[in-house]
């Protein structure tokens, strides 16, 4: 085997020890265990090269834990049913299975095409308008022949899709999108007013962030309150839990679109099963709880193999008792970041240092540092130094103009929140903006719609218990049931505060979208030639309009 798990932590984490799964990555052999995703078995095998970036080729890691993976995009089995594009972070590992890096000629490690790097002043925002002009009986013989080679990522198989697809109607009371505090919370308090209930969640097991962070909610460690509020909806005969589910769409009627990965899971789909199943749900209300994503801070090698979201960090760690270094320094402008922290001391990782914008932290957080034997700088990370191997040396710039490096193997990043509004701002929804957060929320939801928790702006886990629980319970009324929610599920909130932080000024790229390789100085160039308004933004860049877009 070429993976022997290095990286996977002796004890801790939700993975089902007792059952090895094999498979291939690029052609070599690893293992992993039941409840790994592709990504936490690439980590737990110390794997960190798992791509190349769009434009420039660079190396690229594992940069999050979920859908908003920008990096660790693969090809997926093989032969007809190869599909390209597949997010290694929400890929469920099974048994044998086979998956390849992309967009690399003639390997991942030696990628001949990474001398796009030193075409970059060429390879401008909006290039494509300035270049290529003359002489015009080139475009179609050389030009366009020759852009539409480069374009794309994976390799569609190219011949007929052996599977088979479905779409069915389901109808409901309330659908709830998400399954983590705010979601399950909502889900008990509309089951038990008789409502009838569709719960969502694109993952396959049930828990969201209470999987990674944990917490006591009720007296009871997060993960066997999970446990048991699994336990009493589905001993509920209008309950319907739907994992490995993903709500993407809102229309008229009080109609939604969903997709199930019905046998995504397995290696082919067992006779007479379909894969994928589209769902169209009919719900009198909605309750949305589809969390928060984590928001980046952009510097100078900020896509730099071993760079990951602080919260990814946790899920690793936490989740799937992976390490994805060794020794990590963290960089953050919230408290929340400084979870991370103390998840890697215990787990038995080394923090090198924690990196804080803030001019101050509290004494809670200066005792963790004296307890783990780290310092704590206050500035910002300019520039990351590593290659295709990881990180090596982190460079700080000092509140007051002094300079600090940093040697660390992997560097924990955390922005603050975006709550997810995608679904909120359907039907001219319009999120907005919070000063205390730094992040749009929703405001003026589509018809029937409620979002609760973390998409809604709250961030502590009392907040999104309680948040779920009223939405739930409203929603159930709205519907026209009106039973006994019973008691409303209690934790204490966190404290949570942030010093706004978008970009640290260094040499060096600076990565805004990590998939279609748009820098900060890419945001600059177009604002200076006059495209403002976003829209003009995302089209003149590209940005936010890869695989990612919507």
């Amino acid at each position: 085997m070429a993976g022997d798990q290095a990286n996977r932590l002796t004890s801790g984490g939700l993975i089902d020890r007792s059952t090895a799964l094999s498979f291939r990555f690029d052609g070599k052999n690893f293992l992993g265990f039941k409840g790994d995703t592709l990504a936490s078995a690439l980590v737990a095998n110390g794997v960190r090269l798992v791509g190349r970036s769009f434009k420039y080729h660079r190396p690229r890691g594992i940069l999050t834990a979920g859908s908003e993976e920008p990096n660790a995009l693969v090809e997926l089995r093989s032969g007809a049913r190869r599909e390209p594009n597949t997010k290694a972070t929400t890929a469920e590992l099974y048994e044998g299975l086979e998956a390849a890096s992309q967009n690399r000629w003639p390997s991942l490690n030696f990628d001949v095409m990474s001398v796009n790097q030193l075409f970059a002043p060429i390879f401008v925002a909006g290039f494509y308008y300035k270049t290529f002009m003359w002489p015009a009986k080139f475009w179609e013989a050389i030009y366009e022949p020759a852009i539409r080679r480069a374009a794309g990522l994976g390799r569609a198989s190219g011949v007929s899709d052996p599977d088979h697809y479905d779409k069915a109607w389901a109808h409901c009371d309330v659908v709830i999108a998400g399954s983590g505090p705010a979601g399950l919370a909502a889900a008990l308090a509309a089951a038990r007013s008789g409502a009838r209930v569709i719960l969502c969640e694109e993952d396959f097991v049930l828990g969201g962030r209470l999987l990674a962070d944990g917490g006591t909610i009720d007296g009871l460690p997060a993960a066997e309150w999970v446990a048991r509020a699994v336990a009493e909806l589905e001993a509920m005969p209008d309950v319907r839990i739907m994992t490995r589910t993903s709500l993407f769409g809102v229309y008229d009627g009080g109609t939604y679109g969903a997709i199930e990965r019905v046998n995504d899971h397995l290696p082919v789909p067992p006779e007479h099963q379909v894969r994928q199943r589209l769902w169209r749900i009919v719900a009198k209300r909605c309750v949305v709880a589809a969390g928060a994503i984590e928001r980046p801070i952009v510097f100078a090698g900020n896509d730099t193999p071993g760079v990951m979201m602080a919260s990814a960090m946790r899920s690793y760690i936490n989740r799937y008792a992976a390490a994805p270094a060794r020794r990590i320094a963290l960089f953050t402008n919230n408290e929340d970041g400084w979870r991370t922290a103390d998840t890697a001391i215990a787990a038995g990782l080394q923090v090198a240092a924690v990196i804080d914008a803030r001019a101050d932290v509290s004494p809670a957080h200066r005792s963790l540092a004296s307890k783990g034997g780290f310092p704590v700088l206050h500035g910002s990370v300019s520039a990351v130094e590593g290659g295709k191997g990881g990180v090596r040396k982190i460079s700080v710039s000092l509140t007051g103009g002094a300079r600090a490096e940093v040697e660390a193997d992997g560097l924990a990043v955390s922005g603050g929140w975006n709550p997810a509004v995608g679904l909120t701002s359907y039907h001219r929804g319009r999120p907005k903006w919070r000063d205390d957060i730094a992040a749009f929320v929703p405001d003026g939801a589509p018809p029937g719609m409620v979002a609760a928790g973390a998409a809604n702006g709250a961030f502590g886990l009392g907040a999104c218990l309680r948040e779920g629980f009223e939405a739930g319970a409203a929603a159930a009324r709205d519907a026209g049931r009106s039973g006994n929610t019973g008691s409303m599920p209690v934790a204490d909130d966190a404290a949570f505060s942030l010093t706004p932080l978008w970009h640290v000024a260094g040499k060096g790229k600076a990565f805004v979208d990590q998939q279609h390789d748009v820098t900060a100085s890419d945001v600059e160039l177009a604002q200076r030639e006059g495209f403002q308004s976003v829209e003009h933004l995302k089209r003149y860049t590209t940005l936010g309009m890869a695989t990612d877009q919507g």
